[in-house]
């Protein structure tokens, strides 16, 4: 059945599970860290951005008199030029995606997020776009603002389909991430949200996102993939190869090595991330994502107001 072709009521659940979700998001960060967004230029603004000497035919009333005292030289202040930043988010729906073992499963993590960051960029009035990985093509809005667009982002989104084999190279997360460069090559702000097991170069693609834009890489999580329960004889499949595979929980040795191997994989991820130059948040199908975004982004805040002072 085509998209066209979905019956109303199918329509009607999705609005509701949309609004839900955005008056859950709208009611949580209440404003607190809207406008939290920083541009990248020098001009007339609010935002402060480090100082610099005095030059002939400065405005003596941007010369700051603390750090002239503390530098023995005449320092103005310099502010950020107030523009509007876009923000991207890079979704990944792979099929490693549809697995959740707790209060829900990876792929509701990634509308969630998405969620929160489109409220963020709309409240702003910044423009928001996203590129889904992980099908057989990859799933592009270019970046509009807005409330409608936004939630047409998080329909995509959520119709997104499962899948059981593994994208192909023109759809996976490393050619979602050279996507987003493409379309927009100036600076921007852009949210991966991930589990970060593509098994491709994503790393570097990462890396050389960060180098021309604010990247915040989103690890998502299950408690399941850091540790092995002890329930006897199980049966598991692989969603990406479609692998099926038995084994015995009750071995604690079995369980002690997948325990170290998945501790191991995590370190790994977290540290290709941190080094490729993107921020990095972590959440799980067992947390509350909204409180790990919200204080994410009013600690971000934090630091660059601190920065700037």
């Amino acid at each position: 059945m085509t998209r066209d072709a979905e019956p109303v009521s199918d329509h009607l659940a999705r609005a509701t599970v949309l609004r839900r979700l955005e008056l859950a998001v709208l009611r949580r960060l209440d404003g607190r860290v809207a406008g939290e967004h920083h541009s990248t230029s020098h001009g007339p603004g609010s935002e402060r951005a480090g100082a610099r000497d005095y030059q002939p035919g400065d405005d003596a009333r941007r010369i700051d008199w603390n750090l002239t005292a503390r530098s023995l030289s005449t320092q103005v202040r310099q502010t950020e030029a107030d523009r509007e930043l876009e923000t991207w988010v890079v979704a990944d729906r792979s099929a490693s995606m549809d697995f959740g073992t707790a209060l829900r499963e990876k792929r509701d993590v990634v509308l969630g997020v998405t969620a929160a960051v489109g409220v963020l960029t709309v409240r702003a009035g910044n423009r928001l776009g996203a590129v889904l990985a992980g099908g057989p093509d990859l799933r592009i809005r270019t970046a509009k603002g807005g409330r409608r667009h936004m939630l047409a982002i998080l329909a995509e989104t959520h119709d997104s389909p499962r899948h059981a084999t593994p994208p192909p190279d023109t759809a996976d997360l490393t050619a979602a991430l050279r996507a987003q460069r493409r379309i927009q090559p100036r600076r921007s702000q852009v949210v991966v949200v991930s589990d970060f097991l593509d098994p491709t170069d994503w790393p570097r693609a990462l890396r050389e996102t960060a180098l021309h834009n604010q990247v915040i890489a989103v690890h998502v999580t299950d408690p399941r993939e850091l540790a092995l329960p002890d329930v006897g004889l199980l049966r598991t499949v692989d969603p990406e190869s479609g692998r099926l595979i038995t084994v015995q929980t009750g071995s604690s040795a079995l369980r002690e090595r997948y325990s170290v191997a998945a501790k191991e994989r995590l370190e790994r991820i977290r540290r290709d991330i941190r080094s490729s130059g993107a921020e990095y948040l972590w959440t799980s199908t067992d947390r509350d994502w909204l409180t790990d975004v919200l204080r994410f982004a009013v600690a971000r805040r934090q630091r660059a107001q601190g920065v700037l002072a």
